[in-house]
């Protein structure tokens, strides 16, 4: 059994790595769809990411959900909302990597761990321990530097960062599985972006039939772009520790400023190493603190399972151990209950149980 079970440890890493790794690699596809615009693209990816899904959908027959979803507009609404958010978010980030802002985009999501964090003392008025405020802090200074550095806020990282974090607060009021929230998203994007690109087809501006059938192809191969990454994903959320894909998702950014740098040669100034160095600390800061909640919660619950065992009532210390994160089950309290872990958060590793993996792969289909 020992054995089976680190098997299925090691496919879900070999799978994680996988999806993050096709993430971060993803810069490199956007500008093989050249001379297609962002728009365009976008709307590509809308229209063939639901064609591939729903044939996904056909073969493992799930489909009961969509009618439970039909049912319930409030949910549908908030479905809605999803598909918006994250429209702007594929949008930029599309427009940012063929526009030479790889660099600026990779921050948006180094960032959004912290801005996740921020919106669920904002918002949820959720309590942050000291650990946490310092790197909340750490992030703000880091966005001083960089807009200093920059001349201006650097907005496509803000941008993608918050409309990633908006997602993910949308995404835990849903609680749709990742394929279906996929599907269910982009069914909602469909039509417009079928519309949209009918419209350019009409004023002679498509680029689908116009540049041979290898640029009709790369198109197509949109939704395999998008949904691939995520039945990796899903595969990986189920076998291994949440904490551990916390820690995973630092390699697409990470992969991303990689490309940035060394492949597509973008500048990096001094107070943009200043600002991606501030940010790099916050991060630290979050995954240690992270890290040590962890042990402290595995710590307090063999703690209440050895009283337990041995027939000895909880305690009041019990309490202390709550308030260091553990809660009544002895899984860790969230650090933000908004937290979308995509490319996103050390706050992944704070997620509780079985249903949050479900939400980590939810936003696994936001990812670039």
């Amino acid at each position: 059994m020992a054995g089976s079970s680190r098997s299925e440890q090691r496919i879900g890493l070999l799978n994680g790595i996988a999806a993050y790794g096709m993430w971060g690699l993803v810069p490199l596809f956007w500008p093989l769809l050249k001379p297609a615009g962002a728009g365009e693209i976008l709307a590509h990816r809308m229209v063939w990411s639901l064609a591939f899904v729903a044939v996904a959908l056909i073969f493992v027959r799930r489909w009961a959900w969509a009618g439970e979803l039909l049912r319930r507009p409030r949910r549908l609404a908030l479905v809605a909302v999803a598909a918006g958010v994250i429209t702007v978010n594929w949008g930029v980030y599309i427009w940012a990597v063929n526009s030479g802002h790889v660099v600026e985009a990779s921050l948006g999501y180094f960032i959004n761990p912290l801005v996740t964090i921020a919106m669920g003392v904002l918002l949820l008025k959720e309590r942050l321990r000291p650990v946490q405020w310092a790197a909340v802090g750490t992030g703000f200074a880091a966005v001083l530097v960089l807009t200093i550095g920059y001349g201006q806020p650097p907005w496509i990282s803000l941008c993608l960062a918050f409309s990633f974090a908006t997602y993910g607060l949308v995404k835990k009021k849903v609680n749709l599985g990742g394929v279906e929230s996929l599907a269910a998203e982009t069914a909602i994007q469909f039509l417009p972006a079928l519309g949209y690109l009918l419209w350019l087809g009409s004023q002679g501006e498509s680029t689908f039939t116009t540049e041979g059938l290898g640029h009709s192809a790369l198109l197509a191969a949109t939704g395999i772009v998008t949904a691939i990454p995520l039945v990796c994903f899903g595969a990986s959320a189920i076998r291994v520790p949440l904490s551990t894909l916390g820690l995973l998702q630092y390699l697409a950014p990470v992969f991303q400023f990689l490309l940035g740098v060394l492949y597509f040669g973008e500048a990096m100034p001094p107070e943009r190493w200043a600002g991606f160095g501030l940010v790099w600390l916050a991060l630290t800061l979050l995954t240690w603190d992270a890290l040590r909640t962890a042990r402290r919660t595995a710590r307090a619950l063999r703690e209440q399972l050895d009283r337990a065992g041995a027939g000895v009532a909880p305690v009041k210390g019990d309490a202390a151990a709550r308030e260091q994160g553990v809660v009544a089950s002895g899984t860790p309290a969230p650090a933000s209950s908004v937290s979308p872990a995509g490319p996103a958060a050390p706050a992944a590793a704070h997620a509780s149980d079985s249903s949050d993996a479900s939400e980590q792969h939810d936003v696994g289909a936001a990812k670039p």
